[in-house]
């Protein structure tokens, strides 16, 4: 790929250590400050507690205006206090809701804010309207004694669990808790892991859509072309290449490489593809053609340094002649039987697209003959090392792996493979930019 121009461009917190006061009613009842309309209720370790384990922290919403306590003394695994919050309304529970908040527990009588009663729709609403205040927090639902059904028509709506009011205990709320925090938890990742899948799924679907499909209908030239991204688990690239023949019989064949890596860089070239696709059934070629892409590619990118090289062949209906055009590209290679494969001229290289505004690009008519394998690719082949040192592979050296591989009888879908193959062994591992080649064979 063409040297990039450098362009300008929770897991809920956790309380560790602070001052703690008893839980009202508990040994140190006397020392406590009076319950007020919103109380932050602490309680105190029995058994000693790890330096390292995080409080948990739970946020009471319940309708209490007599202050009796609802929720009883709370240990952690570690034996540290589960500290409670209590607020009576959405409100009070909006403004106590911060991030070291772990669990929810919800008094399903509570009326939901404008009801007058608590009515079956009145508790579902309002246990709906936490699940929407606090998305990413465990909800332990809490009901009558009985109303199992209740309960569950809360787990469906979204909560972790449910509980029974009047048989409450230390023991099993504390346990709860803890079973709700680590149900979110892993009900979260899961979901995560999920919305990842889908979206690669549909990352893979829209690349593999805007891959192109060669319209050579009617051409007895053969068609082979290899594509590897340089982004990770990526199906497109910066990197792109088309080839379409006119309805006066002539091929025309494209590939170029966008600077840069990213979506927004195989974005554009996909925009560039389809861009010279339209203008080439248009009649539009050489200069007049990539003059128009040029424009195109200034009003399209995001950075003004933003460039592309480029690569266009047009050979003429009767296979044997070629028009060339270079912006900034590596020239193509051409293989011929009897003769070494060898690269096109290119003395007359053009700049790449974005470059230089008003630049012409120079069209050179090739001969080719009446046999030929015409292989046009992207410096991704070209720029990888060659073993420990930090020599490159080059065009020369490509030449010769192309010599080397068309002696062994390779051709067409075989020869790419092997060449994009050795080309990646010689630089140890994977290389790290696009890489697309384009073969066109004509056999009389």
């Amino acid at each position: 790929m063409p040297v990039p121009v450098p362009r300008q461009r929770a897991i809920p917190a956790v309380e560790n250590g602070g001052a703690q006061t008893d839980f009202p009613g508990g040994p140190a009842a006397a020392q406590a400050p009076q319950k007020e309309a919103t109380v932050e209720k602490n309680t105190r370790a029995t058994t000693p507690a790890h330096a390292h384990s995080p409080h948990l922290t739970l946020l009471l919403i319940e309708d209490d205006p007599g202050g009796s306590p609802l929720v009883p003394e709370l240990l952690d695994p570690a034996g540290k206090p589960i500290r409670v919050r209590t607020a009576r309304n959405l409100t009070e529970a909006a403004r106590l809701l911060t991030d070291d908040v772990h669990c929810i527990l919800l008094d399903l009588a509570l009326p939901a804010p404008g009801r007058a009663g608590s009515g079956d729709d009145g508790e579902l609403a309002v246990l709906k309207q936490v699940l929407e205040l606090a998305p990413r927090h465990a909800v332990l639902a809490l009901t009558a004694s009985g109303d199992a059904e209740r309960g569950a028509e809360a787990v469906r709506v979204g909560a972790q669990d449910y509980l029974f009011r009047d048989e409450l205990d230390g023991r099993l709320l504390s346990r709860a808790i803890r079973y709700a925090v680590e149900r979110k938890r892993s009900d979260t990742a899961e979901r995560r892991l999920a919305e990842g899948r889908l979206r690669a799924q549909e990352n893979r679907r829209l690349e593999r859509g805007l891959l192109p499909t060669p319209l050579l209908e009617g051409s007895p030239l053969r068609f082979a072309a290899r594509y590897r991204p340089g982004r990770s688990r990526a199906l497109l690239g910066g990197d792109f290449y088309d080839t379409v023949r006119t309805p006066d019989g002539t091929v025309h064949a494209m590939i170029g490489d966008v600077c840069g890596h990213g979506p927004d860089e195989a974005a554009l070239g996909v925009e560039l593809r389809i861009a010279w696709r339209a203008l080439t059934l248009a009649g539009l070629c050489g200069d007049e053609l990539l003059g128009t892409l040029q424009q195109v590619l200034e009003h399209e990118r995001s950075d003004d340094e933003i460039f592309a090289t480029l690569c266009t062949v047009d050979i003429a209906p009767d296979g044997r002649r070629a028009g060339l055009c270079l912006a900034g590209h590596p020239s193509p290679l051409v293989a011929r039987p009897g003769r070494p494969a060898e690269l096109l001229p290119y003395d007359n290289n053009g700049p790449a697209l974005g470059l230089l505004p008003g630049a012409r690009w120079p069209r050179m008519q090739v001969e080719l003959g009446a046999e030929w394998s015409l292989m046009l690719y992207t410096d991704g082949l070209i720029e990888g090392r060659v073993g420990a040192g930090g020599d490159r592979l080059g065009q020369d050296g490509m030449v010769e792996m192309v010599r080397r591989q068309l002696a062994q009888g390779l051709h067409g879908e075989d020869l790419l493979r092997a060449a994009v193959n050795e080309v990646r062994a010689l630089n140890g591992g994977e290389l790290a930019d696009d890489v697309a080649v384009v073969l066109l064979d004509r056999v009389p």
